[in-house]
């Protein structure tokens, strides 16, 4: 299959040959798009892909519906994503670490999508800077791994101080949770952008998914170049 085959849809051009270029076929992405937009997308992505397809920020219902139209799907509803034919582990680690019990949704959209796409995920929940000794205590996990992705809101500190404690890739999150001041996470990305610690790598606010695609390209150069 030719790396840059498009499929015409009318409504859709769907780039048919991203997995042979990415190691991973087009994502879905659910809002927008009528249930009926989002079936026809994920089919055609089945018939011409062997690898996992994936719809995200999608509800309940709408899942439901797609679901009993397109079979053999599985729905997270916590991360809003939709998983066919789910990678297997191919070994590389990665660790999702939240500060704080509201950035649990943000951070379960990028470890579903990891595990989707064959990432070995493990997280680690609550470890916000207010309790620094927390995030103390799972140091040698998070240094075990082959990458870790941060999710924080608020002043997102959590990212700088991780950054600092391993020496692995580190993926950080800015979420928008926070007082009036976090500006709905801006706050935070600034604050990541501007990190001290050398080499933090920043994705766009509340996207664990985009943090989750970092980790897969990561792991996809890896496997080509092993």
């Amino acid at each position: 299959m030719h790396p840059t085959r498009v499929h015409d849809l009318d409504f859709a051009q769907l780039d048919i040959g991203r997995e042979q270029r990415q190691g991973l076929p087009e994502v879905v992405y659910g809002p927008g798009k009528t249930t009926d937009q989002i079936r026809a997308i994920v089919g055609e992505l089945l018939r011409h892909n062997e690898g996992p397809v994936l719809v995200t920020r999608v509800d309940a219902q709408t899942a439901a519906e797609v679901l009993a139209h397109v079979p053999g799907g599985a729905y997270d509803a916590l991360a809003g994503l939709l998983v066919w034919r789910p990678a297997a582990t191919d070994g590389f680690t990665l660790t999702v670490v939240s500060a704080g019990t509201s950035d649990l949704p943000v951070a379960a959209e990028a470890a579903a999508v990891a595990t989707a796409v064959g990432l070995a995920v493990s997280t680690v929940q609550d470890v916000g800077v207010a309790g620094l000794h927390r995030v103390l205590r799972v140091q040698e996990r998070l240094r075990e791994s082959d990458a870790v992705v941060v999710v924080a809101g608020m002043e997102g500190a959590l990212a700088s101080v991780v950054g600092g404690l391993v020496g692995c890739p580190v993926i950080a999150v800015p979420v928008s949770t926070g007082y009036g001041a976090s500006f709905a996470g801006v706050t935070a990305l600034l604050a990541m952008h501007a990190s001290c610690a050398a080499g933090v790598t920043v994705v766009n606010i509340d996207s664990g998914f985009g943090a989750a695609m970092a980790a897969h390209r990561l792991a996809w150069a890896g496997r080509r170049r092993a």
